[in-house]
């Protein structure tokens, strides 16, 4: 008797390049081109035409071994673009890795916020991410991500599988911050005080310039319910939390980029329509 066929399931590989540009006081989308599952919906001008509003959308809504996504932003001079998600992104359990590239460039005075929402990585995923961000000149970035290990409202921890990341920005070809992030399922260091202590939830802030202490001090005493701090670098700002839940860390970040938007970037926190959906 023949052996059954093994199950084949297909791999996306995905790409999304974009391009904004400042023609005269707006900033405006110049290059959209993608293959695969990748999207930008409408652009939105929610703040004028200023801050070009791009929501990124992955229609298969999850990412499963084997596949991969690359994504590439350039903010050219003067330009303002703002890039966000729809909900969470979601690594499944997988027998084989999935990988995740992102390459972001931003020119001499542009402006680049990337705010999405949470990276969700399911018990034995094998989810393996890039960062590489290219700063010039006087270029001014807003970042953060979120990830949450396992899925605790359905009391799964994440047992098995591994998320790795990898953090590169720099400023003209200068390293300014280099991280490396391994965590395996069932490690230890999910567990100890000197790891994520329990918490499945840990989230990074880390934005361009330079605040006074008062204002630090603000970012500080938040209220919150999640565990975290900020500290004053030369040219970077980083905030890290741990915390229970997901919409947790997100509800702290965005209450730091309520407070550092206006001082670092200029512009009041007007917070995307989106994040209401």
């Amino acid at each position: 008797m023949n052996a059954p066929a093994p199950l084949f399931t297909p791999h996306w590989h995905a790409e999304l390049e974009l391009g904004y540009a400042r023609v005269g006081d707006a900033s405006r989308p110049v290059l959209r081109r993608h293959k695969g599952p990748l999207r930008v919906q409408k652009h939105l001008y929610a703040e004028g035409p200023e801050v070009c509003q791009h929501i990124i959308v992955h229609p298969p809504g999850g990412i499963a071994g084997g596949d991969r996504l690359d994504i590439g932003a350039t903010v050219g001079a003067g330009a303002w673009a703002q890039l966000t998600s729809p909900g969470a992104a979601k690594w499944y359990r997988a027998a084989a890795p999935a990988f995740q590239q992102l390459q972001l460039r931003v020119e001499a005075g542009a402006t680049l916020e990337w705010l999405p929402q949470e990276t969700i990585v399911y018990c034995a995923a094998q989810a393996e991410l890039s960062t590489r961000i290219e700063l010039e000149g006087d270029a001014r970035l807003f970042y953060w991500d979120i990830t949450a290990l396992g899925r605790p409202a359905a009391n799964e921890r994440f047992e098995a599988g591994h998320f790795q990341a990898r953090l590169d920005i720099r400023r003209d070809g200068q390293l300014l911050w280099h991280e490396r992030q391994r965590v395996a399922g069932g490690d230890g260091l999910l567990d100890s005080p000197i790891g994520l202590d329990g918490q499945p939830v840990f989230a990074t802030l880390i934005t361009s310039g330079e605040i006074d202490a008062e204002l630090l001090e603000r970012c500080r005493e938040l209220p919150s319910r999640v565990r975290g701090d900020l500290t004053q670098l030369p040219g970077l700002i980083v905030g890290r939390c741990l915390a229970r839940e997901a919409l947790h860390a997100r509800a702290w970040l965005i209450e730091l980029w309520r407070l550092l938007r206006p001082e670092l970037l200029g512009r009041e926190a007007v917070p995307p329509r989106i994040w209401s959906t």
